[in-house]
């Protein structure tokens, strides 16, 4: 007992609660927080990170930059203790901006079938040629699909299966 007073190494005398006061307990790894707690700060924080990208999209005038100027994103402590400043660059702000409006104009407009433009809503079928189709012309030979099976077969039969080779033995 003596040693570890002479090294400075204690046991932890107890279990810590969560700084937030939800009644779990905390640890030193999540900032003395729960996991669900520190998970919803991180989560917040990330949120903050963002809003601020998109507001500074809007005031640039919605273009992206080169990534040059960095975005300065303010959180706050769940402690009630100082402002922490975090500075992202613009380019990942673009990117999300870009495929957030990608992701609207591929929901526009109902789904139809490629072959006859029936509606076909949620029971659609994607094929492997990238079209959607209804029911009836769901299958590859019911809408001359020009996707190649056969190959697309075969390559995944080579893949699957890699050729093993043995070295030659050297001759005595």
């Amino acid at each position: 007992m003596e040693s570890s007073k002479e090294t400075g190494c204690r046991a932890p005398e107890g279990p810590i609660l969560c700084i937030n006061n939800c009644g779990f307990f905390g640890s030193a790894a999540t900032m003395n927080m729960c996991s669900k707690c520190h998970k919803d700060m991180i989560l917040k924080q990330e949120q903050a990170k963002l809003a601020a990208s998109s507001i500074e999209n809007i005031v640039n005038g919605g273009s992206c930059s080169s990534g040059k100027e960095p975005v300065v994103a303010g959180t706050v402590d769940m402690q009630d203790g100082p402002v922490e400043l975090k500075v992202a660059p613009t380019q990942a702000s673009c990117d999300s901006f870009t495929s957030q409006s990608s992701e609207v104009k591929a929901k526009e407009g109902p789904n139809r079938c490629n072959s006859c433009q029936k509606r076909v809503g949620l029971t659609g079928f994607n094929c492997r040629c990238g079209n959607l189709f209804c029911a009836v012309h769901r299958y590859s030979d019911k809408h001359d699909c020009p996707f190649d099976y056969q190959t697309a077969g075969r390559d995944a039969i080579a893949k699957a299966n890699p050729v093993i080779r043995s070295e030659k033995l050297d001759k005595l």
